[in-house]
């Protein structure tokens, strides 16, 4: 582990080849047993300030939708705590320079307080990478740890180390965030000018304190930061080591049903049989959703905390009538949080199966919440939004003086959700425990009309007809649909295969910096006609390497397909040989293919061929070996749905066989059969 000092930088690639998603652990101890701190991260541009509100990630809004960010909690950790921020590198928008991370203490604590005051950094693969151990806090109620930075195309990290004596209002506010700085929220500052950092240039070299910012005005856009009450409970004298509340998650062997045989059906909560109409569908699951999300709390601070939602009591209701012009309107539920005697409310909208969100129906409910003071408007269906593209076109009145902020949300996306939970996190009870599981089946039941994305849209069978015949033009507007209705696609089989597996899975975008996603997909409309190939990668949390998967329209086949780089030492038999050992259970038409310097492409067979002579995977001309390439092929569905013949159930099924079979056998262990000599942590 590289050990920094105050001010010092050092880039993430030196450290580790997978450090493009890291964790970053702020720790301390307190002698008294009773001191802790709350982490917050903000997202900076080039000239030093947050984007919009959005970038600032704190208890009240832990987690970005795009998942570059994500507030993962406290755990104990010795005679203290830590606090983890998970972050996505290369999902981190285009136009953000640096990702400050920070501190705040409350009610007049101070960090000079604490001890074994420290910041680490991990990558992907969980090694520790850096430390950097505070001795000189002072007394200074926030504090900056470190940030990270971009050089070109690579990312830094720097030890900062400066600290701030009005706490987080005053951090967040010298870094461009709006903050309503109620009175009785606000830490009053000592006499003296506190110690913020000064803004970065193009150089590495460490950053001197500068003025303090002055006090923020108040404004209606962001809600305060707050902490939550003190508990009134009396605490313990003592200092002990805090041990974590154990939580509840889905048990791996399926208790053995009493049931006289297979057609007695399980008596369920939330029973699916008398839906009958789109209408019954949509009050239904609306009804679901919002009763689980107000009786587990975990679920539904996970779902609400990336629409700004505060932490606090949670209430939901449905069909709740609102006047508007001469006829009510119905939203399909409404969201209440209070905290410390705020409302924070969110009109819902919400349908199933395949149909469309109407603009003008969420224009409508967009001028109640404006008129009411409501904060936002949730619209969820089927349809997954695309980055840069609301699926809605809906104006607000600029002219009103209070914002009503749009977002959306997938069935897809709130099954991600339970399952992480159900079956990875946990939550707080087994009552808890099992209404996520009855809700997940009702998710999942094909009768729910809860299914996510799942159409490929009008063009799909138009391009790909076109594509057959040579008959499609670049800038045809078939085309673009298509692509975005990939990326769709892409993203909901992201959601449900870090589902099952508990690991972040998101899409990599390889894309020049600053360029606007709808250029981006213009382009791949271009590359659409030409080749007639959709492609993407998906970057899974913890492997070394991408999950590539193309689909080729033109031949009909998917092909799935993952690059091992080969070892930095050993001999290329070895290499082989190794490699063919852990693939010991993967499917005999598994593709290898070795990649070579310089060269098109080095030998390649199935695995069925060279599992008796893996001397053939080495080039005869003896070029240099960079890695070796395994992919899958199968036929890819015909039709836009996602019926046993569909293309999106065919492209589900391709990447969730290709991890199954090949990715977590490469993540398996050589033991018992390899000689020692041969035992290697390397990936192949």
């Amino acid at each position: 582990m590289h050990d920094m000092v105050k001010g010092s930088n050092i880039g993430l690639a030196a450290l580790s080849e997978n450090a493009d998603s890291v964790i970053v652990s702020l720790g301390w101890a307190s002698p008294t047993g009773e001191g802790d701190a709350d982490v917050s991260v903000l997202l900076l541009d080039g000239h030093g300030k947050v984007r919009s509100d959005a970038d600032f990630y704190f208890y009240n809004n832990p987690v970005a939708a795009d998942g570059s960010v994500q507030l993962l909690g406290k755990a104990p950790a010795g005679e203290g705590s830590e606090d983890r921020i998970g972050f996505d590198l290369t999902a981190i928008p285009p136009d953000v320079e640096r990702v400050v991370v920070a501190a705040s203490r409350y009610e007049g604590a101070r960090f000079g307080e604490l001890d074994d005051l420290r910041v680490t950094l991990a990558d992907g693969s969980g090694d520790d990478l850096l430390r950097f151990a505070i001795d000189d806090a002072g007394s200074v109620s926030a504090f900056i740890f470190g940030e990270l930075y971009r050089r070109g195309e690579e990312w830094k990290f720097r030890a900062v180390g400066q600290g701030y004596d009005n706490g987080l209002a005053g951090l967040a506010t010298d870094f461009g965030v709006d903050v309503d700085d109620a009175a009785e929220d606000a830490v009053p500052a000592p006499d003296g000018a506190e110690a913020s950092p000064a803004a970065v240039g193009e150089s590495d070299a460490p950053r001197e304190p500068g003025a303090g910012p002055e006090a923020a005005a108040p404004l209606e856009s962001v809600p305060a930061p707050r902490r939550p009450q003190e508990d009134p409970r009396p605490k313990k004298a003592a200092a002990r080591p805090r041990t974590a509340k154990k939580k509840v998650t889905l048990p791996k062997a399926v208790k053995k049903s009493l049931a006289e045989n297979d057609s007695w059906s399980e008596a369920r909560l939330f029973p699916v049989s008398a839906l009958k109409s789109d209408r019954d569908r949509e009050t239904r699951a609306t009804s679901v959703l919002r009763s689980v999300m107000a009786q587990v709390p975990e679920f539904g601070r996970r779902l609400t905390a990336a629409f700004g939602a505060p932490a606090g009591r949670m209430e939901t209701f449905t069909e709740v009538s609102l006047p508007h012009g001469d006829s009510p309107r119905r939203p399909d539920g409404v969201i209440r949080v209070e905290r410390a005697g705020k409302l924070w409310t969110a009109l819902v909208e919400t349908k199933t199966n395949g149909n469309a969100l109407k603009p003008e129906q969420v224009q409508a409910y967009a001028d109640i919440a404006a008129r009411r003071g409501y904060e936002a408007v949730i619209t969820l269906s089927n349809d997954v939004a695309l980055e840069g593209s609301p699926l809605v076109d809906v104006k607000i009145d600029g002219r009103r003086k209070h914002k009503v902020a749009l977002w959306h949300l997938s069935w897809a996306e709130v099954a991600h959700q339970a399952q992480m939970l159900l079956r990875h996190e946990g939550v707080g009870n087994a009552a808890h425990a099992w209404l996520l599981q009855e809700l997940l089946h009702y998710l999942q039941h094909e009768n729910s009309g809860c299914h996510g994305f799942q159409n490929m849209g009008a063009a799909w069978v138009p391009v790909r007809r076109g594509i057959d015949d040579e008959t499609l033009c670049q800038g045809d507007p078939r085309l673009l649909e298509v692509v975005e209705s990939w990326e769709r696609l892409i993203r909901q089989v992201c959601l449900g295969l870090g589902g099952e597996l508990g690991y972040k899975v998101l899409p990599v975008r390889r894309a020049r910096r600053g360029a606007d996603p709808g250029a981006r997909r213009a382009e791949m409309a271009d590359r659409l006609c030409t080749d007639g190939r959709l492609h993407a990668e998906l970057r899974i949390e913890g492997t070394a390497g991408v999950l590539a998967i193309t689909a080729d329209l033109r031949t009909g086949k998917l092909r799935t397909s993952f690059d091992i780089p080969a070892p930095d030492q050993g001999y290329p038999l070895t290499w082989a040989k190794r490699l063919v050992r852990r693939l010991a259970e993967a499917p005999a038409d598994l593709h290898v293919e070795t990649l070579v310097d310089g060269e098109t492409g080095g030998p390649r067979g199935t695995l069925e061929r060279l599992r008796p002579e893996p001397g053939d995977m080495i080039p005869k001309n003896g070029a240099q070996i960079t890695g070796f390439r395994l992919s899958l092929f199968k036929g890819m569905g015909s039709t836009r749905g996602r019926t046993e013949s569909g293309f999106i159930r065919s492209v589900d099924d391709a990447v969730h066989r290709f991890h199954g079979s090949v990715v977590e056998a490469l993540d398996r262990p050589v033991t018992r059969g390899t000689p020692a000599a041969e035992r290697t942590d390397t990936p192949v």
